[in-house]
């Protein structure tokens, strides 16, 4: 265990970034390993309820084990992409409303030109949110690819994050104020811990062992170093719950539904599922 000073719990601070919703830009070309859902007429980012009836009509009423078993087997039905391709992904996912030249940055915030991606010290890259490193699966097609927990990230605030775990407390990240880091923890800054708690279950419920990968599951750990767990569970669970689903979050949601891998994270429709899954 890291022998870094006691972290301490702290008040929420309210997020100050609000996000508007505009149009999406053209799609990378993506390698189907399934064939998608077929597209259903009238679908828009706000239409969730439309989905009960359909994508989520095998989870309605389930709780526990039973409700997680069913979202596997929903969100697992999936168009693949490869590690490449994750670039032109992103440019769209995560386009900002306000300039459709740039992307939107996970930590920092920052609104940054699309063309900056590669790896100087202020470029952006790929930040796999589930770290890598925890199950060992690298860049590989499947959890490697799937965009749901891919990011834009700047890369020296990518590289400070590395593979650690998520917790509250350590000192604030110089490059990306509102963001904190220790010895074996990194919190996110405000406006996106959601976002990180949501992502992280996903993959929970959409790699369960199969498809030669490690089952991936969260605990309330920290410094989990390769296990295919990541924690802190609690404190993920609260960050849902403070920081519920915004415009941007809906919208890039959407996105990877139509264009992408045709499949949702079922915790942006609905977030009250994180706790009847882990209560």
């Amino acid at each position: 265990m890291s022998t870094h000073r006691l972290k301490r719990r702290k008040p929420w601070r309210l997020a100050v970034v609000a996000v508007a919703v505009t149009g999406i830009a053209a799609p990378a070309a993506a390698m189907a390993t399934q064939n998608p859902p077929t597209p259903t007429a009238g679908r828009t980012a706000g239409a969730v309820g439309a989905y009960d009836d359909t994508y989520y009509k095998d989870a309605l009423g389930k709780t526990g084990p039973e409700l997680k078993k069913a979202l596997h087997t929903i969100v697992s039905d999936q168009t693949k992409l490869g590690y490449e391709q994750v670039w032109d992904a992103l440019k769209d996912t995560d386009e900002d409303p306000a300039n459709p030249s740039n992307v939107i940055l996970l930590y920092t915030g920052r609104s940054q030109s699309k063309g900056s991606n590669g790896t100087g010290n202020d470029d952006w890259n790929r930040e796999h949110v589930w770290a890598k490193s925890h199950g060992d699966f690298g860049t590989d097609v499947g959890p490697g690819t799937d965009i749901h927990h891919l990011r834009p990230t700047d890369v020296t605030v990518n590289s400070t994050r590395g593979n650690k775990d998520f917790d509250v407390g350590g000192d604030e990240v110089q490059e990306a104020p509102g963001n904190r880091t220790d010895g074996d923890s990194f919190e996110p800054r405000d406006a996106v811990k959601g976002d990180v708690a949501r992502m992280i279950l996903y993959m929970a419920v959409r790699y369960d062992g199969g498809d030669g990968f490690a089952d991936l599951e969260p605990n309330d750990n920290v410094d989990n170093g390769s296990a295919p767990h990541i924690g802190r569970l609690s404190v993920l669970k609260e960050w849902s719950k403070q920081d519920p689903p915004d415009d941007f979050e809906k919208k890039r949601n959407q996105t990877i539904f139509e264009k992408f891998q045709h499949n949702r994270n079922p915790f942006i429709d609905h977030p009250e599922w994180v706790q009847e899954i882990w209560k």
